[in-house]
């Protein structure tokens, strides 16, 4: 799976790991339900760093669509609000 972290390009995660990856979406879509702010920014630096630690960055020439989108690191719990689908970030 090709997953885009915004201002930072794009990591192709295996498939072994998207259930980790699942269980911390799940959980900051939680936080941001519940608009826990310190609880929000904790769940999405643990995301990313998952991301960037099991996957491998992906040429910046290379030209594809990714199948999931996050938000950078310093994004803020309304504007996640807006990028939520129903099954949180990452749809599997």
């Amino acid at each position: 799976m090709i997953i885009r972290i915004l201002g930072e390009g794009q990591f192709e995660v295996p498939q072994d790991r998207l259930e980790e990856l699942d269980r911390l979406d799940e959980a900051l879509a939680d936080a941001v339900d519940r608009g826990d702010e310190e609880e929000f920014t904790s769940l999405l630096d643990r995301l990313l760093a998952a991301v960037r630690h099991s996957g491998e960055p992906v040429d910046a020439e290379h030209i594809g669509p990714s199948d999931a989108v996050l938000p950078g690191p310093h994004t803020s719990l309304e504007e996640v609000r807006e990028m939520l689908h129903e099954e949180g970030l990452i749809v599997v």
